[in-house]
């Protein structure tokens, strides 16, 4: 029996990754049809763990943070080992904590009297927000000079672009008349494509018998 390598075992990490982050946008699509009371311009996507049909909203927040441990174990069982890894690796982990606490503490309805609850589930938005930005931009560094990477530099580096101006976008909409909830969908709509995009490379690298192809955004 051959025995199991690290890009082994960083496939499968990989493989459960995009699974969590499928389930993910699948219950967040859901949630548009289940509750289309909630106006997506005039409420973010925690909302949609408040009141009937939350436990879909609270299932997805956790598979996106179990998407996230996956893929921080996925890139630190991979050969990518430089100091630049380890950190994306480290923001995957934060990212994953935090969305387990965004999970757990639901969010307090525009206009409802602020919570404990809400509160924490505000703190933990922020933190989510820029430990996935921050690993964005240190796996576009990554990219750009790990020979296992290179062939995908312009998609991580256009990505990282993308996220950030996503969430500048978002934080200049953080003000009751604004379409905050629009820039929140766009966020997470950017977010997940970049998870998945990041996750389906990682796995091509651990596979070394599938050829690597050229630029692909």
């Amino acid at each position: 029996m051959m025995p199991v390598t690290y890009d082994a075992f960083a496939a499968r990490f990989a493989n459960a990754a995009v699974a969590c982050f499928a389930a993910f946008a699948v219950g967040l699509a859901v949630m548009h049809v289940l509750r289309p009371d909630y106006a997506p311009s005039a409420h973010m996507i925690s909302d949609y763990a408040v009141g009937p049909w939350g436990s879909v909203m609270t299932t997805a927040f956790a598979s996106m943070g179990l998407g996230c441990l996956m893929l921080g174990l996925a890139l630190v069982t991979s050969h990518t080992k430089s100091v630049a890894a380890w950190l994306a690796a480290v923001m995957f982990v934060i990212a994953s904590a935090g969305s387990v606490v965004t999970a757990t503490f639901p969010t307090d309805l525009p206009g409802a009297p602020s919570t404990t609850s809400g509160d924490i589930h505000a703190m933990s938005f922020y933190v989510n927000v820029a430990c996935l930005v921050l690993a964005a931009a240190t796996l576009a560094v990554i990219a750009s000079h790990d020979s296992r990477w290179r062939a995908y530099r312009r998609g991580c580096a256009v990505y990282a672009l993308l996220l950030a101006l996503a969430l500048v976008l978002q934080l200049k909409t953080l003000h009751r008349g604004m379409p905050f909830g629009l820039a929140n969908r766009l966020f997470v709509v950017i977010m997940i494509c970049w998870l998945l995009f990041i996750t389906i490379r990682l796995r091509q690298i651990t596979l070394p018998s599938r050829p690597l192809r050229g630029d692909d955004t």
